[in-house]
């Protein structure tokens, strides 16, 4: 099974069926599919900060979200990640796909992505990042799982050996 439908079948078991996201190519392996599946309710947002308000109110109201974004709007998170989140203990599983690595083809990608691993630890945001689609399921869980568990975020972090690079345009 590809690394994306483990993901979605994680939500569904985990009856996490709102998704918000900022669009990316990463991600959108697995946004596609749950926009196409009606069990699942996705939002786009503007700007990631958005995209966590959005996934709080989802809390908020009783029910669990998702949230997707690239790593180079990771920035545009942080107060949320820090005075909303973390501050109110809302659980929310983030996906984070992360450029600037491995295979990386534009170079303003690369400073942005290298601090996020750090920055999650500074928030004491626990993060993991499956390198291999036979882990996948087990770190998708797991997140979820801890997420809820502890009333926190937790972040999975996408990576090229994992979801591939992606390639420059001609």
């Amino acid at each position: 099974m590809h690394w994306s439908d483990v993901v979605i079948e994680s939500l569904r078991e985990h009856e996490v069926w709102h998704a918000t996201y900022v669009p990316d190519a990463i991600n959108w392996q697995v946004l596609a599919k749950l926009e196409a599946d009606p069990a699942f309710t996705v939002v786009p947002a503007a700007r990631e900060e958005e995209a966590i308000g959005i996934a709080a109110g989802v809390y908020a109201g009783g029910g669990r979200a998702a949230m997707f974004m690239q790593s180079s709007g990771f920035g545009n998170t942080i107060n949320g990640l820090a005075q909303l989140l973390t501050a109110y203990r809302i659980p929310v599983p983030l996906f984070i796909g992360m450029r600037g690595g491995l295979g990386e083809f534009n170079e303003v990608q690369v400073p942005s992505a290298r601090p996020i691993p750090a920055i999650l630890d500074e928030l004491h945001i626990q993060h993991y990042a499956p390198e291999r689609e036979d882990e996948v399921q087990k770190y998708v869980d797991g997140a979820i799982e801890l997420a809820y568990a502890s009333r926190m975020p937790v972040a999975v972090l996408w990576y090229a050996q994992l979801v591939g690079a992606k390639r420059a345009t001609s």
